[in-house]
């Protein structure tokens, strides 16, 4: 499924062609020296004919450990290679100094690699220095453990089931590792004979990916130099109508994940942190249950408890023991409380009175910058039973960092707990709902589909972070919070109700994700990386818990989990037709047994739910691989697969959806993105994804869904660069890529037309940035045109389609441009008459539409 690029493609074909013939080579070895070693936590080989003097093979690494959470965490610890009577290599590592664990992995070639396994072999103690040999038919693994560096061994048939853990000894040990001088540094690692065919292969391997990453490192800022002299071009586009197939409807949507702050503190409305005083360490180590909350004044203290709360989902109230008036609770929200002038809002709390006292009133107060008041009112007298009031707001003046005062006006013990301040102008009016500004530039791109609530998020930091979506539904107050792997809080305040109420309000089709019963592989707790999985024993009631859902989504009012959606006050089914299962998953044993569970429930007792699954966090690699293969033994119908590339990965594999075979899954490309090394979006990043999805959309009849990642970023909360939106508490702030999607999102067809581009310069580099799709929207009968030019010359394009007298037709012409490195350019749109020449200025994307 990997695609290539022609040019790598050649070169493939032309190194196969030299090597196929090597061993017609007499005066080459038969066989050499290969040593495999670690080298900043990856493998590394070299080669020697004599042992004497070695040779390294490329400067990356053959094989990177992937357990533990991003970045660093993922490091190889003295690799042991390992070659079985049946020419299959075995490696595995250490990794790390804690972790009752080690890594293991097999390959046939030492290029290709198979899925990475971490049993826990250890309940106590770490894994150092493991060793791995075969007799009978049988694997055993020794290592070191502890500070005596004792010895533990297993024994394994097939390296997928492990038996139990045993003390070892000596004779357990091979003890191969061996000191080597590579580049005059000492490395440590084991030494093979093998013939010489073999340290080709690797050779050839290292050329190549050298040369795509050149390829792929290509950027705007060396385009004085690749396109020296080049002047204006011409070009002529012939679009074939009589051609053309159907592509997808669907093909533009959004992935809403709660990352960068993008949905507590920023799409949700909610204007209060920490409204339910269930902030704790496991969000953020410096974080409890009176983070962002302060008393101002004297004579009131303040404290955290958890006797009889309003419920066992939001355990931690505020108790405020008020010994004298005129001091009051205050919270600014997530960096000031922004307000407008004559805007209503509405606050609500639960309250509770002590035991001992007969009645207490509050005073509501909200404050500007300078402490005055802009608004204010009280609550009525509280009960000795939990209440919830409410009253509206009124801003008498606008504040763009404004805060919450709750001043109370006779002394005694108050009990307060889910403290909210929501404006009234919600998106399309809702209550609980979204932020108006942020969610019409959503509404703006008219997606297709919305995918949610992730990513990463969606299967957690270890098994007790998954996203369970019964915690999700019913009143805010019952919901479940839990800290959020992005490393904040989630309120569950934007639940499932409200995900697919957002879905409907945009006319967009629900797809919601859930685990496949693992974690994150990047999860910190419990162990990192892929630590295993629910207990199989568990798994039944998990199957349900999927199945559930869909009941909830489209089953009738009067079924159990139909009851709950309409007593949420949504009677009518959600008409739910696409389910994810699993986020770029480690395709392992413990992976595939759970997500098999799940798929052939659903597809037992809902056929027509379409099931999208998982191919691994990149665009090639093992997981990728084993993705592909397990999705076609089990007929999955789609697949989400998920890649950040460079711009010059786009410019080189603009045929990577042409070579997909159209019998088996369908693509959905559920996170994408350019990124440069400084990870701003600009109009080279922009053009290079406008690039891409003309290339998608050609393939529309295979990839039938795409959605840029990620979605939202809030100034100065963020954890991820690029994203497609930035905002503040004030202004949103689109992106170039922003208005790429935008666009295509506006100018989607459900019928392509192929075309053919002739460019008055042959030079392939000049080719390869001008793109061009036709598509055509049945249901307008409008043509739409996209034209991206990656140049630094503009370009004169002829138009032609048959039949139709483009000088005599009047066209929308929308076009985004600028130089490479702008960050702020929008498209300006205007009408135009004729046609049939059409100026595409430098490093610009036009669309046309008639």
């Amino acid at each position: 499924m990997k695609a290539l690029s022609s040019c790598l493609l050649l070169l493939l074909m032309v190194s196969s062609s030299l090597f196929a013939n090597a061993d017609k080579i007499e005066n080459e070895p038969d066989f050499a020296y290969l040593f495999a070693y670690e080298q900043d936590h990856g493998l590394h080989f070299a080669w020697s004919i004599n042992q004497q003097e070695w040779h390294i093979i490329g400067p990356r690494s053959f094989v990177r450990c992937d357990y533990g959470t991003w970045g660093g965490e993922k490091k190889m610890y003295d690799p042991y290679l390992f070659l079985d009577e049946n020419n299959l290599w075995h490696c595995v590592w250490s990794v790390n100094h804690r972790d009752g664990t080690f890594s293991y992995t097999s390959s046939e070639d030492l290029i290709n690699w198979d899925v990475q396994a971490y049993p826990f072999v250890m309940d106590q103690g770490n894994c150092l220095y493991p060793e791995i040999s075969s007799s009978n038919s049988s694997f055993t693994i020794s290592w070191l453990s502890g500070d005596d560096k004792s010895i533990y061994k297993l024994e394994s048939k097939d390296l997928i089931k492990f038996g139990s853990t045993v003390k070892g000894n000596d004779s357990d040990r091979l003890n191969l590792r061996t000191e080597i001088l590579v580049n005059d540094i000492k490395r440590t690692g084991t030494i093979h004979k093998v013939p010489w065919v073999v340290i080709e292969q690797l050779l050839r391997h290292a050329q190549i990916s050298d040369y795509r990453n050149q390829l792929y490192s290509e950027t705007t800022a060396q385009d004085p130099q690749r396109f020296a002299g080049l002047k204006g071009l011409k070009a002529t586009v012939e679009v074939k109508e009589e051609k053309a197939k159907p592509i997808s409807d669907l093909l533009m949507g959004i992935f809403l994940e709660d990352i960068n702050y993008s949905l507590d503190g920023g799409l949700y409305a909610e204007l209060i942190q920490n409204r339910d005083f269930e902030y704790n360490a496991s969000d953020r180590r410096e974080w409890n249950s009176k983070s962002f909350w302060e008393i101002k004044g004297e004579g009131v203290d303040f404290a955290i408890d958890t006797k009889d709360p309003i419920h066992i989902n939001n355990k931690h109230y505020a108790v405020l023991n008020v010994k004298q008036k005129g001091a009051g609770l205050v919270n600014k929200g997530y960096g000031g409380i922004p307000l407008k002038k004559g805007d209503k809002y509405d606050f609500s709390l639960f309250i509770r009175m002590g035991a001992s006292n007969k009645g207490g009133k509050l005073k509501v107060q909200l404050l500007d910058e300078k402490e005055n008041i802009i608004a204010e009112k009280a609550i009525s007298r509280a009960t000795n039973q939990w209440k919830k009031q409410n009253i509206v707001l009124t801003a008498k003046e606008s504040a763009d960092a404004a805060q919450l005062r709750i001043v109370p006006e006779s002394e005694g013990i108050y009990h307060l707990d889910m403290i909210s301040l929501f404006p009234q102008k919600t998106f399309k009016g809702r209550k609980n709902g979204l932020r108006e500004d942020l969610a019409q530039a959503l509404a703006d791109i008219k997606p297709r589909f919305v995918r949610f609530p992730g990513g990463c998020l969606a299967h957690g930091n270890g098994l007790d972070n998954m996203y369970r979506w019964k915690n999700t539904v019913g009143p805010l107050e019952a919901r479940k919070p839990q800290g959020n792997l992005w490393g904040y809080h989630q309120s569950a305040g934007v639940g499932y109700y409200e995900f697919f109420q957002f879905c409907e309000d945009l006319n967009a089709e629900p797809v919601p994700v859930v685990p496949a019963g693992v974690p994150c592989q990047n999860s910190s707790a419990g162990g990192a990386g892929q630590q295993g999985g629910i207990p199989m024993c568990e798994m039944d009631d998990y199957v349900q818990e999927v199945l559930d859902l869909i009941e909830w989504a489209n089953g009738d009012k009067n079924t159990k989990w139909g009851r709950v959606r309409a007593e949420a006050g949504h009677p009518e089914p959600f008409n739910l037709k696409y389910i994810g299962v699993g986020n770029e998953d480690l395709i392992t044993h413990i992976f595939k047994e759970r997500f098999e569970l799940i798929y052939n429930a659903v597809k037992e007792k809902h056929p027509e739910i379409e099931v999208i699954g998982t191919v691994g966090p990149f665009s090639e690699g093992s997981d990728y691989v084993e993705g592909w293969k397990f999705a076609s033994k089990l007929g999955i119908p789609i697949v989400d697969e998920h890649y950040y590339q460079p711009p010059g990965w786009y410019i080189h594999n603009q045929d990577y959806y042409d070579k997909y075979d159209r019998n088996k899954s369908k693509v959905y490309l559920g996170e994408y993105a350019a990124h440069l090394p400084s990870r701003h979006n600009n109009i080279e990043t922009a053009l290079a994804e406008a690039l891409h999805l003309n290339n998608v959309e050609r393939n529309g009849d295979v990839v039938i869904m795409t959605s840029y990642a990620p979605l939202l970023a809030k100034e100065g909360y963020t954890q991820w660069n690029p994203d497609l939106i930035y905002f503040n508490n004030n202004e949103v702030k689109p992106t170039t890529g922003y208005y790429v999607q935008k666009m295509f999102g506006e100018n989607s067809g459900n019928l392509y037309l192929p075309s053919k581009v002739s460019l008055s310069d042959n030079n392939g580099a000049v080719q390869k940035r001008v793109s061009v799709s036709v598509v055509k929207d049945e249901n307008t009968a409008d043509y739409i045109v996209k034209l991206v030019n990656l140049l630094p010359v503009s370009i004169d394009a002829e138009l032609l389609i048959p039949n139709i007298d483009l000088a005599a037709v009047t066209a929308d012409c929308s076009i985004l441009q600028g130089k490479p490195d702008d960050r702020s350019a929008k498209p300006t749109t205007k009408k135009i008459t004729g046609i049939n020449e059409v100026s595409l200025p430098a490093y610009s994307y036009t669309v046309l539409r008639f």
